[in-house]
């Protein structure tokens, strides 16, 4: 059954009401028509069942049959503060990321970020283009949310945003041993919230490292051999999977 997103403002006691592109999705690509089924999600992790009952030009109704939570959301929000990698890199992060169960992305500003974003212009677009990424991924995998791409942040603006959660992880190549990586991750399952670092192509510097260490951010190994960005996150949040999921 197609899934589709709307805000808390679309839906009434009875039905929902889909305005903007998804219309024409509905209207002229899946060809939808009155009595159809269809899922909409509220954004907040419930997926409400629902009949057509009208087309127009510019807006679907739809009645509401049944809501359900949609039991595809981690029990801990997980934040994946990811170094800025080239622009293809990052797109593939975030799908990967939002399949895996992230609940929002930081891009970030680091010392050995090859890619600058000077103009504000372009940044919005390229965060406009993340976000549709991000809520393609979610609508994919069946996702209860579409997970927030924030503004770039720089790495010290991050890690003052990372205080406020119960747990911060930065996975790092001269980490030693996977038993702290385990035992780190365990403790995530008394968490309600998470954040996940990853450095970009060139690694994290020296002085970044200890930045993390006075904030207490805690240096994690992902294994004896060193990943390439892209390849970082998406390992270590399908550790974190493996530990949260019921």
């Amino acid at each position: 059954m197609h899934r589709f997103y709307v805000s808390k403002e679309q839906i009434h006691e009875n039905n929902i009401t889909i305005i903007g592109q998804d219309v024409n999705h509905i209207k002229n690509v899946l060809r939808m028509k009155p009595g159809d089924g269809i899922i909409i999600c509220d954004g907040q992790g419930k997926d409400c069942y629902c009949i057509i009952n009208r087309v127009c030009d510019n807006q679907v109704t739809a009645v509401i049959k049944s809501i359900e939570d949609t039991g595809t959301e981690h029990p801990v929000k997980i934040t994946l503060f990811q170094g800025l990698p080239k622009a293809d890199k990052i797109e593939l992060i975030i799908q990967k990321a939002v399949e895996l169960g992230v609940y929002e992305i930081v891009p970030v500003m680091m010392t050995r970020t090859v890619v600058k974003y000077a103009d504000e212009k372009k940044e919005s677009k390229k965060l406009q283009r993340w976000q549709t990424i991000s809520e393609n991924a979610a609508k994919q995998c069946g996702r209860g949310i579409i997970p927030k791409i924030l503004p770039i942040m720089s790495y010290k603006e991050a890690i003052s945003y990372a205080k406020e959660m119960d747990s911060v992880l930065l996975a790092y190549e001269n980490a030693k041993g996977i038993k702290g990586t385990k035992e780190a991750l365990g403790h995530l399952t008394k968490c309600k919230s998470a954040g996940v670092f990853i450095g970009p192509e060139g690694g994290f510097d020296e002085t970044e490292i200890q930045l993390a260490l006075e904030n207490n951010l805690l240096p994690i190994s992902l294994g004896r051999r060193i990943l390439r960005t892209e390849t970082a996150g998406i390992v270590l949040l399908s550790m974190i999977m493996l530990y949260l999921e019921e």
